[in-house]
C-alpha cells in the first residue's frame, strides 16, 4: 500500500465527506497514474472517484466500534543487539 495513505477513521470514529472524497481522489490518482486526466478521460475519472468514495462512506458507515489502535511506526533501521553495548 502507498505510504502516504492513512486511516480515515479517527479516535472517535468519525469521517467528513471531505475526508472521504480526498482519500478516494488520492486512491484514483493512485490507481490510474494521472494527476489530472485529459479531457477525454474526466469522466471516466470522475466516475471512479465517486464509486470509490459511496464504497468508503458505505463501509465507514456500517464499522461497529473503535477503531483499531495505531502501532507506533517502525523504526527503518532498528538498533541490534551489538550496537545496545
Amino acid at each position: 500500500m502507498c505510504r502516504s495513505i492513512q486511516p480515515l477513521r479517527g479516535p472517535d470514529g468519525t469521517v467528513t465527506d471531505e475526508e472521504v472524497r480526498a482519500a478516494a481522489l488520492q486512491f484514483v490518482r493512485k490507481v490510474s497514474g494521472y494527476r489530472q486526466p485529459s479531457k477525454v478521460n474526466s469522466e471516466a475519472f470522475e466516475a471512479a472517484v465517486d464509486a470509490v468514495a459511496d464504497a468508503s462512506r458505505e463501509l465507514m458507515d456500517q464499522l461497529v466500534g473503535k477503531p483499531p489502535a495505531r502501532r507506533p511506526p517502525r523504526l527503518r533501521y532498528p538498533e541490534t543487539a551489538a550496537s545496545k553495548g
